[in-house]
């Protein structure tokens, strides 16, 4: 296996990223996957996936030309593009954060899961952020334990624990230096 990190350039790397995510969301996956394997939340489009791009590369893990795994980069301007991501900055703003960009999502394919991908993507875009943002900073369904243990054990420390949409989430900083 030869993974390769690089950022998201065409629209077929888009089209897997999107495949991807349909395969993980909360929707889509098992109770027993959500217990062990995690889930993501968004349901993107290939628009605002490629505006989002355009604005702020997002990082994606290659096997050969397949996209195994992606972390989503996601600028303020889109804030009130993906309304359940709202909350998440307003929170933001309340406790002062600043010079930071959001990680919107990331996954890892479940054939190429614990195999240090999760980690590579943390830190192609911890290179690719520095010095232009202080943080990545992302939020995570508090019950979605894998995810938060995965988060805490690459560095993310807690920003705090808010209550939206009728949960609880995990507001949480990664320095990129």
């Amino acid at each position: 296996m030869n993974i390769q990190y690089t950022t998201a350039k065409t629209i077929d790397e888009m089209l897997q990223i999107l495949s991807l995510q349909e395969m993980n969301l909360k929707s889509t996956v098992t109770a027993i996957e959500i217990a062990q394997e995690g889930f993501v939340t968004v349901h993107h489009n290939l628009d605002i996936l490629t505006r989002m791009n355009n604005a702020c590369p997002h990082i994606i893990a290659k096997d050969n030309d397949l996209v195994v795994g992606y972390a989503l980069s996601m600028t303020e301007d889109f804030k009130d593009e993906i309304s359940v991501l709202r909350p998440m900055f307003t929170e933001l703003e309340g406790n002062n954060i600043n010079n930071y960009i959001t990680m919107g999502q990331i996954c890892v394919a479940k054939t190429h899961r614990k195999q240090g991908i999760f980690r590579g993507l943390y830190e192609a875009m911890k290179k690719a952020s520095y010095p232009t943002y202080d943080a990545i900073i992302t939020e995570v369904d508090a019950t979605n334990i894998r995810s938060l243990g995965a988060h805490y054990s690459v560095g993310f420390e807690k920003i705090c624990t808010y209550h939206s949409l009728g949960q609880d989430w995990e507001l949480i900083s990664l320095k990129t230096s």
